[in-house]
């Protein structure tokens, strides 16, 4: 679905935008998604580092934290994107 919207059917994906302009693209959600996380990272980083002094143990907690994350953030988006509420 995602892989469709962004490469494979740029037109239909288009044409769907057009119809609900006060939506976004998933690929916008996905910039958003990745560049939200990238500071959620490095705040967790620094605070997992700060808590065990340990620079291997800091640096995994942040990498599953950013995938886990940057995953739920975008379903989140999107489900807010069908929402009217407040728009």
């Amino acid at each position: 679905m995602i892989v469709d919207q962004l490469i494979l059917d740029k037109g239909a994906s288009k044409k769907k935008f057009a119809e609900d302009q006060k939506s976004e693209r998933p690929v916008r959600s996905v910039a958003k998604a990745i560049s939200w996380r990238v500071i959620g990272t490095l705040d967790t980083l620094l605070i997992s580092y700060l808590l065990t002094k340990e620079v291997a143990i800091a640096a995994s907690i942040a990498s599953v934290d950013f995938i886990t994350k940057m995953v739920l953030y975008f379903f989140h988006e999107r489900a807010w994107n069908k929402i009217g509420w407040g728009r």
